[in-house]
C-alpha cells in the first residue's frame, strides 16, 4: 500500500514505534514532532498526505489548532487523534472539529494499523457508484455528495455514516449499530457522537435533512415518504 501517512507527536520514541509498525504495510511515512512543523508538511505534501495521525498535546500548536487549521485546507482527510486520556467532553469536541477516530494511549500498534488499514479502505471505495435519492446523489469514487445539483461538503465520517443510512433505506437502525458500523470498531464513547453527526449532516441537506429520521428509543433510519 502506498498511501501517505502524516505521524504528529512530541515524543520520538512514540513517532518511531508507530512508523516502524507502518512501514511494515509498507506505507509512505511522514513525521512531525510538532503543531507548526505538521501543518508546514501538510501544506508542503497535500496530495501525497492520505491520513493523519494526530497527538493532541504538542509544543507550539496543540492538535485541537492543528486539527482545525487541517481542516480548512481539507475537509476529507482522514484525521485519527492520539490522546493520553479519553474524556466524553473532549471527544464529543473533537468530532465537532471533524475527527475522525480516537485511540487512546497506552494502545497497541497492532490496532492501530488494522485502523488505519480499516478507515483507507473505506474512504477509497473500487467501484464507482452514483446512487440518487430524491435529489441526494451519491458518487463512491469521488467521495462526493451532491443535493439537487449542488456540492454538500461532509467530513470523512459524515460521508460514512450519511452512506451507511442511505445504504440501509427504510430501516431502522440503533445507535450501538452504527457506532459498530460506521466506526467501523466497539466504540465505548456516548451515543451523542452521533446525535451530533446526525444534526450536522441534516444541517447540511437543507430540506433533504428531513429523511433522516429519529426513531425514538432506537437510533435512526434514513426514509422518503
Amino acid at each position: 500500500m502506498d498511501a501517505g501517512i502524516l505521524v504528529v507527536d512530541d515524543e520520538l520514541r512514540m513517532r518511531k514505534l508507530i512508523k516502524d509498525f507502518l512501514k511494515q504495510k509498507n506505507f509512505n511515512i511522514l513525521e512531525a514532532e510538532d503543531g507548526e512543523k505538521a501543518l508546514k508538511m501538510f501544506q508542503e505534501n497535500k496530495n501525497r498526505i492520505h491520513l493523519v495521525l494526530l497527538d493532541v498535546m504538542m509544543p507550539k500548536l496543540d492538535g485541537w489548532s492543528v486539527l482545525r487549521q487541517i481542516r480548512q485546507l481539507d475537509k476529507n482527510v482522514p484525521i485519527i487523534m492520539l490522546t493520553a486520556r479519553s474524556e466524553e467532553q473532549d471527544e464529543l469536541f473533537g468530532f465537532e472539529l471533524g475527527v475522525d477516530e480516537y485511540i487512546t494511549k497506552p494502545f497497541s500498534p497492532k490496532i492501530l494499523v488494522a485502523r488505519v488499514e480499516a478507515i483507507l479502505k473505506r474512504a477509497n471505495p473500487i467501484k464507482n457508484e452514483l446512487k440518487n435519492h430524491d435529489g441526494i446523489v451519491i458518487d463512491n469514487d469521488a467521495r462526493t455528495v451532491t443535493v439537487d445539483g449542488k456540492n454538500v461538503e461532509l467530513s470523512f465520517r459524515e460521508y460514512e455514516l450519511l452512506k451507511y443510512l442511505i445504504d440501509n433505506e427504510n430501516i431502522a437502525l440503533s445507535r450501538d449499530k452504527i457506532l459498530n458500523t460506521v466506526w467501523n470498531y466497539d466504540y465505548y464513547g456516548d451515543s451523542r457522537t452521533i446525535d451530533s453527526h446526525i444534526k450536522k449532516i441534516r444541517h447540511k441537506l437543507g430540506k433533504k435533512g428531513k429523511y433522516i429520521q429519529t426513531i425514538r428509543g432506537i437510533g435512526y433510519k434514513f426514509e422518503i415518504k
